[in-house]
């Protein structure tokens, strides 16, 4: 919750010592883990939104390079051990001092995580005057990319965008990657034939998939891909039960009604093959 007494960089200081505590909480536990089991892998995860610039004008251009510095923030210290440079210049700007002990940077140099997941939706547009149509997100609002369709709840449909997140991010860590959410929230209906026929998902999964082929073979080390999620549930930025994302439907409604009945849609069985 936001302390509504505290000013923006107030806000801003809690809120970036806070993940200081978490980064080097982080790396305790990769230490841990490795000290229990010399083999294991332990990763972080990252909510991925890729900043696209509006134009090509520079001051976009350098807008959409500050989003994504904002964004790859958390990865750059728990992957590369060390917070980066460009987080001195936005420290200074907002007044924010973060409190250390004296082996905190230590630490975080000494266990970075072995992977990184990350979960994507969308891609988002960057412009220093931002002045056109917004487009609905799980965190932010971005302007409307006019290249691209969207969803029953305005999100932003970019397959490729998935190829080139995959791509900059093995560019900019070497570390293999795992896609741990992504997904269509859609309305389904029950056909007369008691099918959930849902081809739009089946097309978004196929389009998403052919692209992370195509990121595997531009080199891309990628461990693995889950959706999110394969049961419909309620959803976490709308708390709506209409917002259907598995491919496992549930009889239940937005208000709780419904007799729970599972039922397979039609891509459980083109994801299943």
């Amino acid at each position: 919750a936001v302390d509504d007494t505290l000013s923006p960089n107030e806000q801003l200081q809690l809120r970036y010592q806070a993940l200081h505590h978490q980064f080097v909480a982080s790396s305790i536990a990769v230490k841990q883990c490795h000290e229990l089991m010399p083999d294991a892998k332990i990763g972080s995860m990252l909510a991925r939104m890729q900043s696209y610039p509006k134009t090509p004008n520079p001051t976009d251009v350098r807008q959409a390079q500050e989003d994504d510095e904002l964004n790859l923030f958390f990865t750059d210290v728990q992957v590369r051990g060390e917070y980066p440079n460009y987080m001195n210049r936005y420290f200074n700007d907002h007044d924010i001092e973060l409190e250390m002990a004296p082996d905190d940077l230590q630490i975080i140099k000494d266990y970075p995580v072995d992977y990184l997941s990350f979960s994507y939706y969308m891609s988002m547009v960057s412009s220093a005057k931002p002045a056109g149509e917004k487009t609905a997100g799980n965190l932010i609002l971005g302007e409307k990319n006019p290249y691209l369709e969207s969803s029953d709840w305005g999100w932003q449909i970019d397959p490729v965008g998935l190829r080139i997140t995959l791509n900059n991010l093995w560019e900019r860590y070497g570390v293999p990657l795992f896609i741990v959410e992504n997904g269509l929230g859609a309305i389904d209906k029950v056909a007369a034939d008691g099918q959930i026929h849902d081809p739009y998902r089946i097309d978004y999964m196929r389009k998403h998939i052919a692209q992370m082929k195509e990121a595997v073979q531009d080199g891309v080390d990628l461990m693995g891909y889950t959706m999110w999620g394969p049961i419909d549930l309620i959803s976490a930025s709308t708390s709506e039960m209409s917002k259907r994302y598995g491919f496992i439907y549930v009889d239940q409604d937005d208000d709780g009604n419904g007799t729970l009945e599972r039922r397979r849609k039609d891509s459980f069985y083109w994801f299943k093959n």
